[in-house]
């Protein structure tokens, strides 16, 4: 009798810590135990373990490999995809790649149609990096992929997991304010990235430490953190540097706020004009026309969005 109890309360917490890691696509979010990843001790040392290896260290130190002075070639500004996507794509909520493996290839209403993984990570170098795509058959790509793919270790195809991403907050009933996005910025921001949003970069790799928040060198307007909501979840759980979603140090207004201001500031341009091929389904917080709606290109960048999303 003992026995088959302590067998009962083995299965009952082995299924709750694996099962409350995880939400599918349609189910709710957790915060109190989101995916972490497998360890780095299990990257096996074979060839497809070398080659996650490199993966990680393309995204730790992109500049250095495929920056504008790259060892590789030259494919972005300068930024490494760990400047937005942290500890190399491994913090909860802190747009990680947990689920990258599991939901790709799908469709994606922006460009109207599949994308592979591949894909995906062009749209980063051509967007968020400022640069250009690199082949999808080259030994980088490749090890982007396989580095991605070992971080989805374990989770089923077509489940979303807990801490993925970046979190949805909620809209504020009022307009993101710019103006008290940059008190916020000056008290908050700029040990990291400086008074005028340049970042700090790293001497040893010519890649930054902390990234640039506007600005030539920064991500530009097709980027996925030009949309408010984006940018405003992923300061909510991750600014000022030491947080994380169990130690916030900024609101969920602030951080609406401090987006408004950081996304107001000049960058560089994209050609998204074959974005969203069906108008409809842009997110309504999709900073330029043409809408279905008949709310103006001002409300759609900075909101109020509660009255939109009626």
């Amino acid at each position: 009798m003992k026995l088959t109890f302590k067998i009962l309360i083995y299965f009952t917490l082995s299924y709750n810590l694996f099962f409350g890691q995880i939400f599918l696509a349609s189910g709710q979010q957790t915060e109190a135990s989101p995916w972490v990843g497998p360890a780095p001790t299990s990257i096996p040392k074979t060839p497809q373990g070398k080659l996650i290896l490199y993966g990680k260290a393309l995204i730790e130190n992109t500049s250095y490999y495929l920056g504008p002075k790259g060892k590789v070639r030259v494919a972005s500004n300068g930024m490494n995809c760990q400047n937005c996507h942290l500890e190399a794509g491994t913090k909860p909520w802190g747009n990680n790649y947990f689920g990258v493996a599991a939901l790709y290839p799908k469709f994606r209403a922006r460009s109207g149609g599949m994308e592979s993984i591949a894909k995906r990570v062009n749209d980063c170098f051509q967007r968020s990096l400022n640069g250009k795509g690199i082949d999808s058959t080259s030994k980088e790509m490749k090890a982007i992929i396989a580095y991605m793919e070992w971080l989805g270790t374990n989770i089923p195809k077509g489940t979303k997991v807990g801490g993925t991403g970046i979190r949805d907050i909620a809209f504020l009933d009022r307009a993101a304010d710019p103006e008290k996005g940059k008190i916020l910025f000056q008290e908050k921001c700029v040990t990291c990235h400086l008074p005028e949003g340049t970042g700090i970069k790293n001497p040893t790799t010519g890649g930054y430490t902390f990234p640039p928040v506007w600005g030539k060198n920064s991500y530009n307007i097709g980027a996925g953190l030009f949309r408010l909501s984006r940018l405003a979840g992923y300061i909510y759980d991750n600014m000022p540097q030491g947080s994380s979603f169990q130690a916030r140090q900024l609101s969920e207004e602030q951080a609406w706020d401090l987006a408004a201001y950081i996304n107001t500031r000049e960058r560089p341009g994209f050609d998204n004009s074959k974005d969203w091929p069906d108008i409809g389904g842009k997110p309504i917080d999709h900073p330029f026309g043409p809408y279905k709606d008949s709310f103006s290109e001002a409300q759609h960048k900075l909101g109020p969005f509660k009255s939109m999303k009626k």
